[in-house]
């Protein structure tokens, strides 16, 4: 990646920027998209694409033409609605009759719902940052209605984390960010150790709730406005904000962002199924991202 490519932004759209900046991380998305298993005998994981779609305000992924069009099951609807609206107040009882009616599809479900709930928001983040030329976001031409999508999650988080342009710090930031805007306890007990090196601290990291009141630098506050409106507006993003993230940040930082974004987002999954459990009962966790992408937890606090 040449300097030009990185550090001026071109006329070009979404697709292209993500292809251009994290060609891995776009052809894991496409693979993501073209998996969708039919659950507990019923659609739902495709038919809830539509569903996720118009409850953010965003146009919906593709699914395949053959599964059928019936609509989901009523505490499917209930369980993804509130699971893209605010994955936080699911409880128990929702819980339960989700698995009621899924029985053993229940995860796969879930796993479909944060495909269905987050790459379209990667996709407004990155077309209004990128609004120029350049191809559609494709549409599969060959579908997986098999298997379910955690093996290829698992994959894109890898090839999200492999992608080190942006700042440490901003990445820390942004994550905390979306952890307390989730509510994962497991998340929310966590500090990146390289994070914590370049300067990260608690006193940084307490003004993150209140960003646009408090001292954070004017960088870290275009970072958490995007974050902001990406988890709770994604279909009603202001102009204004979009354009002090390019300011602040290149493009290929831009693009970090966004996919950052939607893998910090996989907590939604354990926040829903209620397995977000902290590894520790008091204090912080230090965790890292080695280069490969594989994350050592229980690491020592660095002095």
């Amino acid at each position: 990646m040449d300097a030009t490519s990185v550090g001026y932004w071109t006329d070009e759209n979404g697709a292209a920027a993500l292809d251009r900046h994290a060609p891995e991380v776009a052809a894991a998305l496409d693979r993501l998209v073209a998996t969708v298993p039919p659950v507990g005998g019923t659609p739902p994981a495709a038919s809830v694409r539509g569903l996720c779609a118009r409850t953010l305000a965003l146009p919906a992924l593709p699914a395949p033409p053959d599964v059928g069009t019936a609509e989901p099951v009523g505490p499917a609807v209930e369980f993804a609605e509130q699971f893209t609206v605010d994955v936080s107040m699911i409880d128990d009882a929702m819980r339960a009759r989700l698995h009621t009616a899924l029985g053993d599809g229940t995860g796969a479900f879930v796993q479909s719902l944060y495909v269905a709930d987050w790459v379209p928001r990667v996709r407004a983040g990155l077309d209004a940052l990128f609004p120029g030329d350049g191809p559609d976001w494709p549409v599969p031409d060959a579908w997986d209605t098999d298997h379910p999508p955690w093996p290829l999650i698992q994959r894109t988080l890898v090839e999200v984390a492999r992608v080190r342009v942006l700042d440490p710090v901003t990445t820390e930031v942004v994550r905390l960010y979306q952890a307390r805007q989730h509510n994962c306890r497991l998340c929310k007990s966590l500090r990146n150790r390289t994070a914590m090196l370049a300067g990260g601290d608690e006193a940084l990291y307490g003004a993150i709730d209140d960003f646009r009141a408090g001292d954070l630098s004017a960088r870290h506050r275009a970072a958490l406005a995007l974050t902001d409106a990406l988890v709770w507006q994604p279909g009603h993003l202001d102009p204004q904000m979009i354009a002090e993230v390019r300011a602040h940040f290149s493009p290929a930082e831009a693009v970090e962002l966004v996919i950052d974004m939607m893998r910090n987002a996989c907590n939604k999954i354990a926040v829903a199924t209620g397995t977000d459990q902290a590894n520790v009962t008091d204090g912080i966790e230090v965790y890292d991202v080695d280069a490969d992408g594989s994350v050592e937890f229980g690491l020592a606090v660095p002095h």
